[in-house]
């Protein structure tokens, strides 16, 4: 029973992580009902200025303090991220406004291979470290219940308790604000919605700028734990099954299908791979989605499309 939940526990650390890196697709496509491949991009784009300014920053001022650094690069590249939405908006998808959605979706493909040269030649191509000062010794609970007790990371904790913030404020977000009620409208038509006074230029700023932080606190985490690489982008592909059961436009489904394909993996890997061979953990979580785009195509709390001719 104590191996069983420690792979449980390691599961649904993992899907947290999931989940966050997940939660980019669902805001971009609440916002403009397009998938948006750029996300990897974004993660990486923002881990990398983390990386790399909280390493210049002691150079520049003097203080070497970590905190200071984390802080201090933590905000410049929030900065850059806002000014990289910006920019999107302005230079791109102003000019794409009520175009068809493999428009916008090829235009996002762009963004991803721009972003990603760009962070190459800002930042170099060397793997590099995000150290936040998490503890990664792990830890031994329950040892009253269970003999030896049971084995959890202290960083797969903390990872996971920001992460859960992170999307109970989203939540609050989308359901509570004026702006997120027309992030909602926005999504749904954008011609009706503009035809009601919602600013879409506006929207589009403020909703990538919001997923753009989002990639940055997902970008500090994955690389905290796996160190800041160009195979960072690709963490993105690990979240593809997330929002497909999750659904597209729901934000407490991100943290759903992150919990589900989290421990779905570890789950199977430990208790089926024996049987079946190694390497089950890294295609269950594609069968899985596979299996509910055949039955239920919009995901567990996707809205549902109903065409009325």
């Amino acid at each position: 029973m104590g191996f069983f939940l420690e792979t449980l526990f390691g599961g649904l650390m993992a899907g947290m992580l999931y989940s966050l890196v997940a939660l980019g697709f669902v805001l971009i496509f609440k916002a403009s009902g397009v998938f948006n491949f750029a996300q990897g991009a974004m993660v990486l784009f923002a881990a990398l200025a983390m990386a790399r300014f909280s390493e210049w920053i002691p150079q520049w001022t003097g203080i070497d303090s970590l905190v200071f650094a984390n802080v201090a690069a933590f905000a410049i590249a929030a900065v850059i991220m806002f000014a990289v939405a910006w920019l999107i908006e302005r230079l791109v998808l102003r000019h794409l406004v009520n175009q068809e959605g493999a428009t916008l979706l090829m235009a996002t493909l762009g963004i991803a291979y721009f972003m990603e040269g760009l962070g190459q030649t800002l930042f170099g191509n060397s793997i590099y470290k995000i150290d936040i000062g998490m503890p990664k010794e792990p830890i031994f609970v329950f040892d009253n219940l269970f003999p030896g007790g049971i084995l959890l990371n202290k960083e797969d904790l903390i990872a996971a308790a920001i992460a859960a913030a992170l999307v109970a404020l989203l939540s609050v977000f989308f359901q509570k604000t004026s702006t997120g009620r027309a992030l909602r409208a926005v999504a749904d038509d954008h011609q009706a919605a503009q035809s009601i006074g919602i600013p879409l230029n506006r929207i589009w700023v403020v909703v990538w700028c919001v997923a753009g932080v989002v990639a940055l606190v997902a970008g500090m985490i994955w690389g905290s734990k796996l160190g800041v690489q160009f195979s960072l982008a690709t963490v993105a592909l690990r979240a593809l099954p997330v929002v497909i059961l999750g659904g597209l436009t729901s934000v407490p489904g991100a943290i759903i299908g992150g919990l589900i394909i989290g421990v779905g993996e570890k789950l199977s890997e430990v208790y089926l791979g024996p049987y079946v061979g190694g390497g089950i953990e890294i295609w269950f979580a594609y069968v899985l989605a596979l299996g509910f785009l055949l039955i239920r195509p919009q995901g567990l709390f996707g809205e549902k499309i109903i065409d009325r001719v």
